[in-house]
């Protein structure tokens, strides 16, 4: 049993379950923005434009059971009203995401010293000296 309760410890405390709480708190939160923006913003807007569509009371009655397909259909579409709604915000937030990065990396390379290329003259006198210096070791070594 302890070793039970420790195995859930280190599950808990990792870093990993911590950020998908948090994450499922914030959707949640988000979820009621995003509910309120379809119910009270785009699906009027969209009544308006197709005549006040509501499907929810469409059904089909067999012997005593009733099949409310209307219900389904007005799910299908609230789900695409929002699945809309989520990707418009979703690539809004991307492209703000974007220009930051951009705008960092920018600054980035403009932060970035150049290093000052070597003239040929101090090239070809690091050379001279280079030669130098192994001449001189092969001399030393054949005394």
């Amino acid at each position: 049993m302890k070793d039970i309760l420790n195995e859930f410890k280190k599950f808990i405390s990792r870093g990993n379950v911590l950020d998908l709480a948090v994450g499922v708190i914030i959707g949640s939160a988000f979820s009621g923005i995003v509910t309120s923006l379809v119910n009270n913003i785009f699906t009027p807007l969209i009544g308006i434009i197709f005549g006040g569509v509501d499907f929810s009371g469409l059904s089909i009655t067999i012997r005593n059971a009733q099949i409310m397909y209307g219900a389904f259909l007005q799910s299908v579409f609230d789900f695409l009203i929002t699945a809309v709604c989520l990707f418009i915000i979703v690539k809004i937030i991307n492209k703000i995401n974007n220009d930051l990065l951009q705008k960092t990396k920018k600054k980035n390379e403009e932060e970035k010293v150049e290093v000052p290329k070597k003239s040929d003259d101090i090239i070809l006198l690091e050379e001279i000296r280079d030669l130098l210096k192994d001449n001189n070791k092969k001399k030393g070594k054949s005394k």
